[in-house]
């Protein structure tokens, strides 16, 4: 597997595209695990077969790294954006507390990938999305799409933003 090959590239580039951020966020708002569904992405673009028991893998890998370590990040950097808009040195350290978030994101995906790394390709159905996102409720499928198409479209297009 090459550097361009990984999930974190992947998904790095993929939230760069037009639509991506927007999608991602409101899977999040909904209570969607983003790295989870940027794995999933990463799988339907590979052709990886989906099965339950692989998805319970990826829920399980995902889970705990999400609820111990990115969403306290999280959360306290969110906590800080009002007030660290009149205090530079909150603002500052608010700053690299969103560093912080983003390198423990990076570690997610990459637990993601080393679960993943050893399912082949497969002739079935390789709809990773839809189950991932299915639990969520409301109306998401616009995000979902825009998240499919973007995945798509990078795989056609290395490179474009």
């Amino acid at each position: 597997m090459t550097t361009d090959d990984t999930l974190w590239t992947f998904a790095h580039r993929l939230y760069a595209r037009r639509g991506v951020e927007g999608a991602c966020l409101a899977l999040q708002a909904a209570g969607g695990d983003v790295c989870l569904l940027l794995a999933g992405a990463w799988l339907e673009r590979r052709g990886t077969g989906f099965s339950h028991e692989r998805l319970d893998e990826l829920q399980r890998v995902s889970t705990a790294w999400r609820e111990q370590v990115v969403r306290p990040a999280r959360a306290l950097r969110q906590a800080w954006r009002t007030t660290a808009q009149d205090d530079p040195q909150l603002h500052d350290l608010r700053e690299r507390l969103k560093g912080i978030e983003l390198d423990a994101e990076r570690v997610q995906l990459n637990r993601l990938q080393a679960a993943a790394e050893q399912w082949s390709p497969a002739a079935g159905a390789s709809d990773w999305l839809e189950p991932i996102s299915q639990p969520l409720g409301g109306d998401l499928r616009q995000a979902i799409a825009t998240l499919r198409h973007a995945a798509q479209d990078q795989a056609a297009g290395e490179g474009d933003a």
